[in-house]
């Protein structure tokens, strides 16, 4: 049974200015933390916990040992007309985001179709933001990223893949896109984590233990255990995909090549992301988005359907009109510290 949390109620710039400050604090330069610090607050806004202010102490571990270049200056470039790189520069992935996209949108906009990859970034955070920002603008995107090997494959129980998460985002007129976020495994690590902390067990599936039994203790599966991909073969398939376009298919490394130069100090290493972009109005049915909203609604007509990404939306209406969002007392004990 779970413990009690005791929370202590922020706004959403008092978040903003914890996590610029604390990463200021351990080395990074203005663009990198802003960058880093708006991801965050998104995050939180949006009942993101295990991609927010959670996220903020290994920031710090990595930017302290020297894995994560906190004055990072992400350089991109175009390799065609319709493919484009970022050097991440070593740097967290949001500035890398930040410095791509804009001519990702471009290059979408005027071929039809457009890809970005990121090198050599450290990506710690939610995937949705980036699918999102080319959503609003009218494109639709999917983005897909790798990490260190947490994850068994299917009919196994050493870890070989990361979360290995995808996100799709759909333009949706005058609202907000219809956004997905969802990791292969069976539960994002992040949840897992926030679970251990806060003294839950996690459903059946989610992981194995250190000997490959079934169970449902974050703990076991944390620490020596493997977590498990959703659906069985299905997962550990899509988990495959991600692991070859977010590494070999950008020069990158793949999950098990991340997890070889890791030194088993909890943060993130270095690796690559994927995201495509294409402009509805040019793949032969002018009327895309207006065909999508037909869809929408019908489905919208089961009682009780939702759409994904509302939930998250919802949060954000709520912490935009409350102006704030609770956040653990221990965890903000944690950052104040480190700030």
């Amino acid at each position: 049974m779970g413990t009690e949390i005791e929370t202590e109620r922020l706004t959403l710039e008092e978040i903003r200015d914890l996590a610029h400050r604390t990463l200021a604090a351990h080395g990074a330069d203005e663009a990198n933390a802003a960058a880093v610090a708006a991801n965050m607050v998104a995050a939180q806004r949006d009942g993101s916990q295990s991609h927010g202010l959670f996220r903020l102490p290994k920031h710090v571990t990595s930017l302290r040992n020297g894995k994560a270049n906190g004055r990072a200056k992400p350089v991109v470039e175009a390799l065609s007309p319709s493919i484009l790189r970022v050097d991440g520069d070593r740097g967290y992935a949001p500035l890398a985001q930040q410095t791509g996209l804009p001519a990702l949108e471009a290059a979408a906009k005027e071929h039809g179709l457009a890809a970005l990859t990121i090198r050599r970034t450290i990506h710690f955070a939610a995937l949705w933001p980036e699918t999102e920002w080319l959503a609003e603008r009218g494109l639709v995107a999917f983005a897909v990223t790798s990490s260190p090997p947490y994850v068994a494959q299917y009919g196994g129980r050493r870890p070989v893949f990361g979360t290995n998460p995808l996100s799709f985002a759909w333009p949706r007129p005058g609202g907000l896109p219809m956004v997905y976020d969802m990791a292969s495994a069976a539960m994002a690590r992040g949840e897992i984590m926030v679970h251990m902390r806060d003294g839950h067990s996690v459903p059946e599936g989610t992981g194995v233990d250190a000997e490959g039994r079934m169970t449902t203790d974050p703990a076991a599966i944390l620490k020596g255990g493997a977590q498990l991909p959703f659906g069985g073969h299905k997962g550990s398939a899509i988990a495959l995909m991600v692991d070859l376009l977010a590494g070999p298919l950008l020069g990158e490394v793949s999950s098990l090549e991340c997890g070889d130069e890791d030194n088993g100090d909890g943060s993130a290493g270095l690796g690559g992301e994927f995201v495509l972009a294409m402009d509805p109005a040019r793949f032969g049915a002018g009327d895309a988005v207006a065909r999508g909203e037909r869809l929408f609604a019908r489905l919208m007509e089961d009682e009780g359907a939702r759409l994904p990404g509302d939930r998250r939306h919802r949060a954000r209406a709520r912490a935009e009109a409350e102006g704030g969002v609770d956040v653990p007392k221990v965890l903000l004990d944690e950052i104040r510290a480190l700030a």
